[in-house]
C-alpha cells in the first residue's frame, strides 16, 4: 500500500475509483479498514482517499503527544500532495474530530462535511465524566491492547449474529501499538474546536446512531450552530454505524454526497469560513 513521509512520520494510504474526492478517515485505534463496507460502493462513483493517521494502521507510530490538529495537519498534506483537494470529508468517531478540526484550520481542502458518532470537543466537565475518561486509562492499562479491544468490541457489537464482526473489530484494534493508542487517547481529551464550528459554512451532515455514547440530542444541539448543518439518525446501531448498519449508512452517505456534487465543469462548495 502506497505511503508518504509527512513531519516525519510514514503514512499509510489508498486510493480507489474516480470522480469528485471523498476523504474517509477512521475512529481511534483503528485503521483505513473502519471503511471496507463503504469504500466498494463509494468507487463506483467516486474518487475515495482512505488515509492511516499516524500511530494506527500500517503509518508511523512515533513517540507522542500526539494532537488532533496533528493528525488534520497529516491528512491535508496528503490530499495536497497528491492534488486532489478539495473532498467530502467523512469522519468516524476520532475521525469526526480530525474532520472538523481540517474544516475550521483548512477550510479551502473539505468540499462537505460528514461526521459520524463524533463532535467538536472532548472535553470531560462532570465527575462522572471525567470518571468515565479515567476508568478507560485504567482499563487500557490493566487489561493491555488486546483485552480492551476486546471489551470496545463487545460493547458495541454485542448481539449473536454479530460474532464474525465482533472478532474482526477485536482482531483489528488489538494489533494496536500500546504507547502510540494511549498517545491517541490522550489527544482526544480536552481537545475542541466547538468555539469554531460556527465558521464552518459547507454542507454539514451529522450521523448519529439511535444508541451512540451520547444522545441523539447532543447531536442536535451543535448542529445547530452550525449553518448549513443538518442531523440523521440511524436506528438500530450503537457507536460503530459503518460497521453494524453499512447499508442503512451508505444509504444515508450516498444521497448526502449525490446532493452535493458539483457536476461536471462546475468547482463546487468548500468551507470557506466567515
Amino acid at each position: 500500500m502506497p505511503h508518504m513521509i509527512v513531519d516525519g512520520c510514514e503514512i499509510q494510504y489508498e486510493v480507489k475509483g474516480r470522480g469528485d474526492v471523498v476523504l474517509l478517515l477512521h475512529g481511534l485505534g483503528s485503521s483505513l479498514l473502519d471503511w471496507e463496507m463503504q469504500v466498494p460502493a463509494l468507487a463506483e462513483r467516486y474518487t475515495v482517499v482512505t488515509v492511516d493517521v499516524r500511530g494506527h494502521g500500517g503509518s508511523g507510530k512515533p513517540p507522542g503527544p500526539y494532537r488532533i490538529a496533528t493528525f488534520a495537519a497529516d491528512v491535508a498534506h496528503v490530499l495536497r500532495s497528491l492534488g486532489l483537494g478539495p473532498a467530502h470529508v467523512v469522519g468516524f468517531s476520532m475521525g469526526g474530530m480530525i474532520g472538523f478540526q481540517l474544516a475550521v484550520d483548512a477550510p479551502s481542502l473539505v468540499r462537505s462535511l460528514v461526521v459520524v458518532n463524533s463532535a467538536p470537543a472532548m472535553v470531560p466537565r462532570t465527575l462522572r465524566e471525567r470518571l468515565a475518561v479515567l476508568q478507560r486509562l485504567v482499563a487500557l492499562r490493566v487489561l493491555g491492547v488486546r483485552g480492551f479491544a476486546r471489551k470496545i468490541a463487545e460493547m458495541n457489537l454485542p448481539r449473536p449474529d454479530q460474532e464474525a464482526l465482533r472478532e474482526k473489530l477485536a482482531a483489528r484494534l488489538g494489533q494496536n501499538d500500546e504507547a502510540a493508542y494511549r498517545a491517541a487517547t490522550k489527544a482526544i481529551l480536552g481537545w475542541s474546536v466547538a468555539d469554531r464550528i460556527g465558521t464552518i459554512r459547507c454542507p454539514v451532515l451529522v450521523v448519529t446512531s439511535d444508541q451512540d455514547y451520547t444522545p441523539v440530542a447532543a447531536k442536535e444541539a451543535y448542529a445547530a450552530r452550525i449553518p448549513r448543518a443538518r442531523v440523521a439518525v440511524v436506528s438500530d446501531s450503537r457507536h460503530c454505524t459503518p460497521i453494524d448498519q453499512p447499508e442503512a449508512f451508505n444509504r444515508i452517505l450516498l444521497d448526502f454526497l449525490k446532493e452535493h456534487t458539483a457536476a461536471p465543469g462546475e468547482q463546487g462548495e468548500v468551507c470557506h469560513g466567515a
